[in-house]
Order: structure tokens, then C-alpha cells, then sequence
């Protein structure tokens, strides 16, 4: 993985915040998704497809259902990345 942890992370709330109509620091790692940032499937959907396209990985649905948090995303890139 060519970028630090602190990068991916960083990069990952740009995109989120982007996605979302919110500031990066509103982006918290204890988040939920749906709950506190507002997002619904539509979003979630957008989300994805801009992490994938951005860090050219690729999010299987299951795994997606199973993140909660943005720390739950957070760890699913950054272990994609390195693997």
C-alpha cells in the first residue's frame, strides 16, 4: 500500500463528506452510517462505487450490509489496500 494509514482514512471522509453534504470533520470514525450521518441506501450505494472507483477495490454487497460505522469502512479499505 503505497499511502499511509492516516491518508487512506483522510481520503475516505473527503469522499464520504463529499458524498454526503457534510464537512470532512464531521465525519467521525464512531459514525453510524445511516444513524448519525443521515445516509440511506441511495447514499450508501454512491459511497461505494466512489471508494471503489477511488482506491480501485472492489466491496462485495455482504461485506457492505456488515459496516455500520465509518470506522467499519475505514478498517474494510484499509485491509482491501494491503492485501
Amino acid at each position: 500500500m503505497g499511502e499511509s494509514i492516516a491518508g487512506v482514512v483522510s481520503q475516505i471522509r473527503s469522499i464520504l463528506a463529499q458524498q454526503l453534504g457534510l464537512e470532512p470533520s464531521e465525519i467521525r470514525p464512531e459514525a453510524n452510517i445511516l444513524d448519525d450521518l443521515g445516509a440511506d441506501s441511495l447514499d450508501v450505494v454512491e459511497m461505494v462505487m466512489s471508494l471503489e472507483q477511488a482506491f480501485d477495490i472492489e466491496m462485495p454487497d455482504e461485506e457492505v450490509e456488515s459496516m455500520r460505522t465509518i470506522a467499519d469502512l475505514e478498517r474494510f479499505v484499509t485491509s482491501a489496500l494491503a492485501a
